[in-house]
């Protein structure tokens, strides 16, 4: 078979993971898969459909590729993802460049779709059930070969009311431990050293299938993988934090002391319109046991600014709390009003202006505490995972533990002699910051795992 098939894939890490099985299976049935676009038969669309920015990416990404239909680079147009999901009876007709337009239950289907549309069949939807979604398989990594992410479970059971994952995703479905150990064996074997779990919610992992949180139990024998050498947690969600699953971060000395927390709010009125538990106090007691209890953690979140209903006196509130808890990290987003959400029926809808200013405040002020942090490394020495070269400012730059692969920032450093190669861990001596990336000097390599 000499038909070339590229992915373009787009938002959460979860959807990258959905890409990754989708490629092997076209390699599978013998597809020629390539990076570039414009030089393909088919290109798919894995799509994102969460918030209204998310969408309109995927839309113009639909739209530019129509253009290189149009000009005879390539032959079909295949979506997938979040947004076809989310929009199967509108896709097709508001999109036209669109050949067929798959539910992510279809992803097994995929190298059967992209037959039928190089045959020449256009206007192709499969929709089947969503919960067919593959939780596990055969993957070809899009990260760097050191580094890969772990989806531990697809779907959400949490009924935020601004969020449309569930209707999406259908409902919370975890993987077994063995499945997921062999995984993580696997792509080890294969050179991976730093291992980012993900999930809708991976605090809740386990529940369904073990009739309890069980990430602490996954991540004990995670640990146990030689290779490994960071294990990094994401999309936690703070009513399922344990004290067990905190021992084990803290006792662990695979899993990076970095815990990725949206908490969205602290308000106790608007966290209950959210459908979300909790208030200030409860929060900042949670978040003051896990710095008392995890050495040197660092902390990052997500908030939503202009919630239907939010008052200036809540959204200050809201801005006090980020700046009491200093956290190490921490995103802000103005809130997107989606549709068939109940948030998106509420009164009180904010405009666009106020949501966008309220979120500017609070990065604002969040850039003063990122940079105040990074000034507190100064003299320090961290490990830093090697990701490559900067030609333009002429060093080589890696991230330390306190930094997500393409969510937060990095550390530039420079070296003697012998440089590192990408996927070493080496030891830095801060010696300044870039904004809020530190800078630093090389100490000595060690080895991999």
């Amino acid at each position: 078979m000499n038909e070339k098939v590229a992915i373009v894939s787009l938002g959460c890490a979860k959807n990258q993971v959905d890409a990754e099985m989708l490629l092997y299976t076209l390699k599978q049935h013998g597809y020629t898969l390539i990076n570039k676009a414009e030089e393909a038969d088919a290109v798919i669309v894995n799509t994102c459909g969460f918030i209204d920015a998310a969408k309109q990416e995927s839309i113009n990404e639909i739209i530019e590729l129509g253009g290189l239909k149009r000009e005879g680079k390539i032959r079909a147009i295949i979506v997938t993802g979040c947004l076809a999901e989310r929009y199967q009876d509108e896709i097709t007709q508001q999109l036209y460049e669109i050949d067929a337009a798959v539910g992510i239950g279809a992803n097994t289907q995929i190298a059967d779709i992209v037959d039928k549309v190089l045959r020449g069949e256009s206007e192709v939807e499969v929709f089947p059930d969503k919960l067919l979604l593959p939780l596990e398989g055969g993957r070809i990594l899009s990260t760097q070969p050191y580094t890969a992410y772990l989806k531990i479970a697809e779907g959400c059971d949490n009924k935020c009311t601004f969020c449309a994952i569930p209707m999406i995703r259908g409902k919370f479905r975890s993987r077994k431990i063995e499945s997921l150990v062999e995984e993580a064996r696997t792509l080890a074997a294969d050179g991976v050293h730093e291992l980012n779990i993900i999930a809708q919610d991976t605090t809740r992992y386990g529940e369904d299938l073990y009739g309890k949180p069980s990430l602490d139990k996954l991540l004990t024998e995670l640990c146990k993988i030689d290779g490994l050498h960071w294990i990094r947690i994401l999309y936690c969600y703070p009513d399922s934090i344990t004290d067990s699953l905190i021992d084990v971060i803290a006792r662990e000395d695979k899993i990076v002391k970095y815990i990725d927390l949206p908490l969205q709010h602290c308000n106790s009125e608007i966290l209950k319109r959210m459908h979300r538990r909790g208030n200030r106090e409860s929060l900042t007691a949670l978040l003051k046991k896990l710095r008392d209890r995890i050495p040197n953690v660092v902390l990052r979140s997500t908030f939503i600014t202009g919630f239907p209903g939010e008052t200036r006196e809540q959204f200050e509130e809201l801005a006090e709390f980020a700046e009491e808890i200093r956290f190490e990290r921490l995103g802000c987003f103005a809130y997107s009003q989606e549709e068939n959400t109940p948030a998106a029926k509420m009164p009180g809808q904010l405009d666009e202006e106020t949501k966008r200013e309220r979120a500017d405040i609070i990065m604002e002020r969040q850039q003063i505490i990122m940079a105040e942090y990074c000034e507190s490394l100064i003299g320090t020495e961290i490990e830093v995972l090697v990701e490559g070269y900067d030609r333009l400012v002429e060093c080589w730059h890696g991230r330390s533990y306190a930094d997500s692969p393409e969510v937060d920032g990095c550390v530039f450093f420079t070296c003697g002699e012998k440089n590192p190669s990408p996927g070493d861990f080496i030891t830095v001596t801060v010696t300044g910051c870039m904004g809020c990336d530190p800078i630093g000097e090389m100490k000595i390599q060690q080895q991999n795992g």
